[in-house]
């Protein structure tokens, strides 16, 4: 039975299958071949009814205990999977704590849960990289990120090239392209050239900036949060990236970081996407930090 079926669907199957097998327990007492026969097709339907019942129940209490976001419906000229997004000014971003990791300092690609504002989940990313560029490149590394909806469909598809990130190689600057479906280019999110302040552009599928990404001066971590201001292009604060303030313990000995993301809930899902890829993009460059996993390797020597 399909997942959409509803509760009412559930009890006509209920009560079909009553119905089916006071049939087959008639059929059976009665005599004659074709009977036997009729009673024999009643009981393998009141069979099949019976389990597509029993397996409706069970996928409906797995996703109810889920806790994933339903999918919004009916949304027009928009890319599979991105309905979610329709829905949601705020996104919060939490980077998962792999303990081989936290207590080596080994590299390990990178997992994170995507959830709304009420914890429901979104979507779930995964970086798919070698071990030899996380353990090489660290931090400036060239990635490939999937996001996962409920059903495993890949429905984004973040990719940074191996670039330079500092103001001493303004022409090979930071840039990580976004597409969804895997393949279609949506946007791009691109560093600009600052000496102080990093900033990025918000483009999309045609290049033109619509957003832009400010950041402070200094991105230290010091007991709060960090904000980078998301902009207009004639300089309006319309949302902003926060990379959130989540303890001692795992800002010194681990690199995994909480974010949450803030737009506007009439901005095209294309542009929220982008955006969504921007916080990524931010995490790499500013906090997954080598540092931590130097601290971890002398701890064990």
């Amino acid at each position: 039975m399909a997942l959409g079926t509803g509760k009412k669907s559930a009890q006509q199957y209920f009560v079909s299958c009553v119905s089916v097998d006071q049939l087959w327990a008639t059929d059976e007492e009665a005599s004659g071949g074709d009977r036997q026969q009729s009673g024999k097709r009643k009981r393998k339907e009141y069979v099949a009814r019976r389990m597509a019942v029993v397996v409706w129940h069970v996928l409906e209490k797995k996703l109810a205990n889920s806790g994933w976001m339903p999918i919004p419906q009916g949304i027009p000229n928009c890319p599979p999977g991105l309905e979610y997004l329709t829905a949601v000014d705020q996104l919060l971003v939490h980077q998962q704590v792999e303990l081989l990791e936290a207590f080596t300092g080994f590299e390990t690609a990178n997992k994170y849960e995507i959830k709304n504002t009420f914890g429901q989940k979104v979507y779930w990313a995964v970086e798919d990289t070698g071990c030899c560029n996380r353990m090489c490149c660290g931090t400036a590394r060239a990635f490939d990120i999937k996001v996962l909806d409920n059903f495993q469909n890949e429905v984004l598809h973040f990719r940074r090239d191996l670039r330079c990130q500092s103001c001493c190689f303004p022409c090979c600057l930071q840039k990580l392209e976004v597409s969804s479906p895997p393949g279609t280019v949506i946007g791009t999110v691109e560093q600009k050239w600052t000496l102080l302040r990093p900033e990025f552009n918000i483009k999309d599928q045609h290049g033109d900036t619509v957003l832009i990404i400010r950041g402070p001066c200094c991105q230290c971590s010091l007991c709060g949060d960090v904000k980078f201001l998301v902009l207009s292009k004639d300089g309006t604060e319309v949302g902003k990236v926060t990379k959130q303030w989540t303890g001692f313990v795992q800002e010194h000995f681990t690199d995994a970081d909480n974010f949450g993301i803030n737009f506007p809930m009439d901005l095209d899902v294309r542009v929220k996407a982008t955006m969504l890829g921007a916080l990524f993009l931010i995490d790499y460059m500013y906090f997954e930090s080598n540092d931590k996993k130097k601290i971890n390797r002398r701890g064990l020597l």
